[in-house]
């Protein structure tokens, strides 16, 4: 790993049948593929499982100071729900981590996304969270083992301050939502994930010729390798109007063309290609205790697979320039609130590419009704009632072709 966890800080840094048929046909054979690679060998695939298993470093740390502050953190009120946080470290500690800057001593959150299933795993929603928000840090245990104060400061500090655990608790204050889960990943790790499935294809509208990046791409269709995706998704003020927003903009294409990558045949079904990746994967990630094990991860993940491709969403939290500083952020209100109210209550929600970021308008519907009101078989009148769609927030998703 690139970075190092400080003591109490955390990681730092009508043919539906058939369909069903061969979607339980190909997950068998998956499962049979893995269950065989690891396997095959006796001792030696109980070697490989433990080896994949022990690849995931538990964050231990974080685990217990959230532990502190148990009392004070968010309840979950769907069972089944899951949040999970998803932290992306910009740390430059360790040897393929340092061509990316200078080692300050410190790191923060170059990415942040909490990643919302629904009960039952009918959607999957990944909502990120702008590194230069400005929002209410609470105090927080350092890597030192001193405390900070409770401070109004861009979002991203709380990484660098407190670790997974401070980053935890300033989105559970910031949403009211329970964070489950918590994945951190930093620069290599993320490209090795992108070598392991040979690439990922993006489209681009036009050329790109970044020098900071070291980024030079024609226009069209293009298959990124690690090094040229981890340019692309930083990549921020030579690529469009260079704001954050476009970033991660830019961010969520390419992790929804990562997930159509992963789910396709040609990763899942070949186990001398599903290795490397469950490899490259688990290698990259600390994780909260619970997760921190190949049975963990699978727990977690194993509904995915049936969530449709349109129904794996992102979006950007709603927000705009910060009143004081052109150069932060600040939530909208109170199309945030709705959004996290989304969110914690595990209500549908709909993105569409130029939706608006606020609830679409109510509709009216028609209704039985009695002649004194009352809901009953017979004599009845119509009568308009108001029926609110999910609201609508500007995103996309992963079934999104942006070539076309």
């Amino acid at each position: 790993m690139g970075y190092r966890v400080g003591p109490g800080a955390g990681a730092s840094a009508s043919g539906r049948g058939l369909v069903r048929r061969r979607r339980r046909r190909w997950v068998r054979i998956t499962a049979f593929g893995v269950t065989g690679l690891l396997v095959a060998a006796g001792g030696v695939g109980w070697a490989l499982y433990a080896k994949l298993s022990g690849n995931i470093t538990p964050d231990e740390a974080a685990a217990a100071e959230l532990a502190r502050y148990d009392k004070e953190r968010p309840t979950s009120l769907v069972k089944d729900a899951r949040n999970i946080l998803l932290i992306g470290s910009d740390s430059r500690e360790g040897r393929d981590n340092a061509r990316y800057g200078r080692d300050s001593g410190t790191e923060r959150s170059d990415t942040t996304i909490l990643l919302h299933l629904s009960a039952g795993r009918r959607s999957a929603t990944a909502v990120s969270l702008p590194r230069d928000l400005m929002v209410n840090l609470p105090g927080c245990r350092r890597p030192d083992g001193s405390r900070s104060a409770p401070r109004f400061a861009m979002f991203n500090q709380a990484f660098q301050i407190g670790g997974s655990a401070c980053t935890i608790r300033t989105v559970e204050k910031l949403t009211d939502v329970r964070v489950d889960h918590h994945v951190v990943v930093d620069f290599h790790g993320f490209k090795e994930m992108v070598d392991a499935v040979d690439g990922v294809q993006v489209c681009l509208r036009a050329p790109i010729d970044d020098r900071a990046a070291k980024l030079r791409l024609p226009a069209g269709r293009v298959t990124l390798n690690g090094e040229q995706a981890l340019g692309y998704v930083r990549a921020r003020k030579t690529l469009g109007d260079g704001s954050d927003t476009e970033r991660m903009e830019r961010q969520q294409r390419f992790l929804g063309a990562l997930v159509n990558k992963v789910r396709s045949n040609d990763v899942l079904l070949n186990p001398a290609k599903l290795y490397p990746v469950l490899d490259a994967a688990t290698s990259s990630l600390t994780t909260d205790p619970e997760l921190a094990s190949l049975r963990g991860l699978y727990e977690l993940v194993r509904g995915l697979r049936d969530i449709p491709m349109e129904q794996v969403q992102f979006l950007t939290v709603p927000r705009e320039s910060y009143a004081y500083d052109a150069n932060r952020d600040q939530l909208v209100e109170p199309a945030a609130e709705r959004l996290f109210e989304r969110l914690r209550t595990d209500s549908p929600l709909v993105v569409e590419g130029n939706g608006p970021r606020n609830a679409a308008p109510p509709r009216l519907t028609g209704t039985r009704e009695g002649s004194h009101g009352d809901a009953y078989p017979g004599p009845y009148r119509e009568r308009a009632v108001t029926v609110s769609p999910p609201p609508t927030f500007r995103g996309n998703t992963a079934a999104e072709d942006t070539c076309e």
